[in-house]
């Protein structure tokens, strides 16, 4: 059903000032003729390896070579799974794998098969590879389910495009949300974290042409458009990943809200009220922002998030030299306006820069938040 949104899509990036040669697959013309295709696009559609006239000249390379930027919308699982695996059976595929030009696919498919291991193993090698992921949006689907797995809507991608984007090639690593240490099958420690401010910062940093890597506690939120997502559940699980993932990244945010102890060991069954919960021997978790300050190939600029109810400036001061990280950005979670699950915030950011004061962002939304942070931390205007 996505494919017949195809005209408008062209319409829309031509609009943007967009040079479009459409190419489209055997499936493709099940839904939309080439007709209005290339009445939108000004220009013949291709279709096919084995076009005599195109091919004279090795058409498909000339084409390679002629693109600046490659979209795929609708992407099917299988046009993904083929993508992920270097097919090259058809001339879309065979296009991609011959050019150097960024490639952006925008998912549409139904919301089982979007969540299905294959597709998702499929999703995670593309990204790895630097494919921008358009998508999927989540919504009503023509089948009647309700999901994730529509395409993104014409207006959304096509903005999407044309954003500036000045972190394009760029790797950034974020932990968002909380860490949960097991004490036995039923219980826990862990706090009030929501993950909101962390997923806040994935999205614009996406958005400014960053790659992402989001290191997840449990949470309950949607994985931003163009960003990877790693779900974990302890502290070490998060060190772990924080670990190889910041080595060598341009920028590495600190943003969850890491349990500071865990449980020498988990029960096996749950303990009883009289069997010894009030005897539970606790040991201190890893510092993972400072073990990440202290990597070899540490990243270019390491942010740490504090959230303190009293002494702000003098906690976080001291957060810089301790942590040795370039910034920390507090968070004041005394009172009614905390931080913790709203949706707005406030963030007060100390550098280690000698002779800066520290920055106050107001309070905003988090997506404002972020989009502050960003400018401050990274040096971009927005």
């Amino acid at each position: 059903i996505a494919a017949y949104k195809a005209p408008e899509l062209v319409r829309r990036l031509k609009d943007a000032g967009f040079d479009v040669q459409v190419v489209v697959t055997e499936g493709a013309k099940q839904f939309v003729s080439t007709t209005s295709l290339q009445a939108v696009s000004g220009r013949p559609v291709r279709d096919s390896l084995w076009d005599e006239t195109a091919e004279a000249a090795m058409g498909h390379i000339d084409l390679a070579k002629w693109a600046e930027l490659i979209l795929i919308a609708p992407a099917t699982a299988h046009a993904i799974a083929k993508l992920a695996h270097g097919m090259a059976d058809d001339l879309l595929h065979t296009l991609v794998l011959a050019s150097a030009a960024p490639l952006a696919i925008a998912p549409a498919m139904n919301q089982q098969m979007w969540a299905a291991q294959s597709v998702q193993a499929n999703v995670q090698t593309l990204r790895q590879r630097g494919v921008r992921m358009l998508g999927p949006a989540s919504g009503e689907q023509a089948c009647g389910d309700i999901g994730a797995g529509r395409m993104l809507d014409v207006p959304d991608i096509v903005a999407h495009l044309t954003a500036a984007r000045p972190l394009s090639g760029k790797h950034v690593v974020l932990t968002a949300g909380p860490t949960r240490e097991a004490i036995d099958p039923v219980r826990y420690i862990s706090n009030h974290s929501s993950g909101k401010m962390g997923f806040a910062l994935a999205e614009v940093l996406a958005n400014l042409g960053a790659q992402v890597s989001l290191i997840a506690g449990p949470v309950s939120l949607s994985t931003p458009v163009g960003v990877t997502r790693i779900d974990v559940e302890s502290a070490l699980e998060m060190h772990s990943h924080a670990l190889a993932l910041a080595a060598g990244a341009d920028a590495f945010f600190a943003v969850a809200a890491v349990a500071d102890v865990r449980p020498v060991s988990v029960a096996e069954q749950k303990i009883k009220k009289d069997q010894g919960l009030d005897q539970i021997t606790l040991v201190e978790n890893p510092d993972i922002v400072a073990d990440v300050a202290k990597l070899s190939k540490r990243p270019l600029k390491v942010i740490a998030f504090a959230a303190e109810s009293e002494h702000h400036e003098r906690h976080a001061t001291a957060k810089l030299d301790k942590k040795q990280v370039d910034f920390v950005a507090m968070n004041n979670i005394a009172g009614k306006g905390g931080a913790f699950g709203a949706e707005d915030n406030e963030l007060t950011l100390f550098s280690r820069q000698s002779g800066v004061s520290p920055l106050k962002s107001g309070r905003m939304s988090k997506a404002d938040v972020a989009k502050w942070l960003v400018s401050q931390t990274l040096e971009i205007p927005l």
